[in-house]
């Protein structure tokens, strides 16, 4: 066979050119009339989609609980009443009466009484002394004692207080109390002015009691 006449015949060439001028025709021809349109309406159809329920296993069965066995106590042991014991009872026994001779009481005796006992002496009590006998400045410092104000700013017009203190024997002021007082304001004043003094000491402790009275002018 000659392949050289079979590859170079043209009607070979032309069947298949007109093979693919046709196919490309009908392609043409199936755009125009609608084909394409209904591959697009395909592709465009809603998807479906389904739920896939989850398969739940079923619970296990509850787990029975055996209630413990009952403790089984031993029965008491039958009660054996005690056998019944008698008792003779002896026979009564004669009261026996004895004479008794009755002894005479002693007589007391009297303990000697101690004589007795002499009380300790009460402490003297100190010597009271007046303020201006004993104090040097008693009559200045009772001149500049006028009328509080606090007292003024309370709407007092009078009062009084007795103040007493001890002077010891080397002249010092101690123990101040107040004695009485009207007002807190001129026992207060009262004390202050006391503190103030200068006094001299009596060769022992003694009381000072110092009245004062307060007028408004």
């Amino acid at each position: 066979m000659d392949f050289s006449k079979r590859q170079a015949d043209p009607r070979r060439h032309l069947t298949g050119i007109a093979f693919v001028v046709l196919f490309h025709g009908l392609l043409v021809y199936g755009l125009m009339s609608g084909l394409a349109r209904k591959v697009v309406d395909v592709v465009r159809a809603p998807i479906e989609t389904k739920v896939i329920e989850e398969i739940t296993k079923p619970p296990p069965p509850p787990e029975v609980v055996v209630p413990p066995p009952p403790k089984l106590e031993a029965p008491p042991p039958p009660f054996i009443p005690p056998p019944e014991v008698q008792i003779a009872t002896p026979p009564p026994v004669a009261p026996t009466i004895t004479a008794t001779t009755p002894t005479p009481p002693a007589e007391p005796t009297l303990a000697p009484i101690a004589p007795p006992v002499a009380a300790a002496p009460a402490p003297a009590a100190p010597a009271v002394v007046s303020a201006s006998v004993a104090c040097s400045n008693y009559s200045t410092k009772m001149g500049e004692a006028g009328f509080p104000r606090e007292a003024i700013r309370q709407g007092l017009d009078k009062g009084e207080a007795l103040i007493q203190f001890t002077l010891s024997a080397t002249g010092e002021i101690k123990d101040v109390k107040v004695l009485s007082a009207s007002h807190p304001i001129f026992a207060r004043n009262s004390t202050r002015i006391v503190g103030e003094y200068k006094c001299a000491g009596q060769g022992r402790d003694v009381v000072v009691k110092v009245p004062f009275g307060y007028k408004l002018e």
